[in-house]
């Protein structure tokens, strides 16, 4: 009997779990859509073969591919300016914070999970990085010596909470976080600082993930409360009405400001474009070789094409100066740009090559199943959290960077909402067991795109923009419970 390597991991119940590829070293018959691999053997039985399982439901991103592109072409023809480089560079900017909190929160979804604080996780995040700063490291100084002694013992008990899940790389977080905050350890260097935040949302993860994997409360109740819960925390650092000024530190302000001179943009694009291409034609020639299932060559190929044809013409768009003054030119792609890619690459590949990935998708697809064939659930769905916390704290950070302070309110608002929505509506389903890194960034440009455009039409009122948020939201839900009723009837 033949498997389709197609389908989404985590689709059936044993999607994910070992099998005999991992002792022949093979790669699991689960991987993630970025590592397609079918048994077709040219593009044509590719094409009809894609075009089967579109219509037994399994859609992917194709809804939001669609959805980003008639918005383009719809705000293009209404406004002369949407296309302009300085447009799109600052739709780059305005993407970066939802898709860095969203892409975290592919990891809680892919469970059947949900996580309702990490925008207000965000910003507390964000905050102790922003305080640390102002105060030249000294955070204790900023927070008073109580409040200083709560935050470290909350360390200690998220390092805590983390080692009895055996998550070593979170301890490990945590505990160096914990002790350069106590001792001040290199706390006035913008890059610990960042760190900092970074182990912080290590730390309310692993403790959100204990609270609902070991003690069992559901994942809506506790964050519900813990996005609650950190608004106060956010208040107590900060106070009411009062901001944390970061537009000083060169390094934070350039994330989501900063642009990559346009020499080292080009470098960047053969990388990324470059290392893709070569991947892929690299693992499908081995699997050909091997007479294992592979891609067509030739489809391989003319993606790689494309790809390396839109990259050049982005590269190229975003190296033009777009400043107004000649004095002070300003070009080359937004820094948060090569960030997203970065992280959405490395997410894929923790979800598509490494056990872990493949054990979240089984949770996902089916957690009994997953658990009588020796996976410890605990221990995933902690995990989850702890990264779903992590990247909130980077989009914390993107957020201080783009406004220049940390409010009191920040990743309050529509934050979480808008996080939640890109993930959805990239393709990555609210029922678990479905979706990738990558939906992050599709989605999140699409609810990006949609302010943005908006903002130059100013003949439309501002409720337009929350009416058809909350319409492209409502149609992406739609969509994946329709595929999954689709693809559960093909299935019977």
């Amino acid at each position: 009997m033949t498997t389709d390597q197609n389908s989404d991991p985590g689709a059936s119940a044993t999607a994910g779990l070992p099998t005999s590829s991992s002792v022949t070293g093979e790669p699991d018959l689960a991987e993630a859509d970025f590592a397609r691999d079918t048994g077709a053997t040219s593009l044509g039985d590719y094409v009809r073969d894609w075009w089967a399982r579109v219509r037994g439901g399994e859609v992917g991103a194709l809804p939001a591919i669609l959805g980003l592109a008639v918005l383009g072409l719809i705000f293009s023809f209404a406004s002369d300016r949407f296309l302009s480089v300085n447009n799109l560079a600052n739709l780059v900017q305005q993407a970066g914070i939802t898709v860095f909190i969203a892409m975290g929160l592919v990891f809680v979804l892919l469970l059947g999970e949900i996580d309702l604080s990490a925008g207000t996780a965000s910003g507390v995040c964000a905050a102790v990085m922003g305080l640390t700063l102002v105060n030249n490291g000294d955070l204790e100084k900023a927070l008073g010596r109580p409040t200083f002694i709560v935050v470290l013992l909350f360390l200690a008990a998220a390092a805590v909470a983390a080692g009895f899940s055996r998550l070593w790389y979170a301890v490990g977080i945590i505990v160096i976080g914990g002790v350069m905050m106590a001792f001040k350890i290199g706390t006035t260097n913008q890059i610990v600082a960042i760190f900092l935040a970074v182990a912080c949302g290590v730390a309310i993860g692993s403790v959100t993930g204990f609270l609902v994997a070991r003690i069992g409360i559901p994942s809506f109740v506790v964050t519900l409360a813990l996005f609650l819960g950190w608004q106060g925390v956010l208040l107590q650092f900060i106070g009411n009405g009062a901001a944390i000024p970061t537009s000083q530190f060169n390094i934070i302000n350039a994330i989501s400001n900063g642009n990559v001179p346009p020499l080292w943009g080009w470098v960047l694009y053969i990388v990324f474009v470059g290392g893709y291409i070569a991947f892929t034609v690299t693992r499908t020639l081995r699997r050909q070789a091997q007479r294992l299932s592979a891609e067509p060559l030739t489809l391989v190929l003319v993606r790689g094409a494309v790809l390396a044809v839109v990259g050049a013409i982005a590269v190229a768009l975003l190296n033009q100066n777009r400043s107004p003054n000649p004095n002070f030119p300003i070009e080359g792609m937004p820094y948060v740009l090569p960030l997203m890619i970065a992280l959405m690459v490395f997410w894929t590949f923790v979800l598509s090559r490494v056990r872990f990935g493949r054990y979240v998708y089984a949770v996902g697809g089916n957690a009994e199943a997953t658990r009588r064939a020796g996976v410890d659930l605990s221990r995933i769905r902690l995990a989850c959290f702890a990264i779903c916390s992590c990247m909130a704290a980077v989009g914390g950070i993107a957020q201080a960077s783009r406004l220049g302070s940390i409010p009191s309110d920040a990743g309050g608002g529509n934050t979480l909402l808008y996080a939640v929505a890109a993930a959805v509506i990239g393709g990555t389903s609210l029922f678990g067991g479905r979706g990738h890194a990558r939906d992050a960034v599709i989605g999140g440009f699409v609810i990006a795109m949609i302010p943005n455009g908006l903002g130059l039409l100013p003949s439309l009122p501002a409720s337009a923009n929350f009416i058809i948020t909350a319409l492209v939201l409502l149609l992406a839900a739609s969509v994946d419970a329709l595929s999954r009723r689709r693809a559960a009837a093909a299935g019977r």
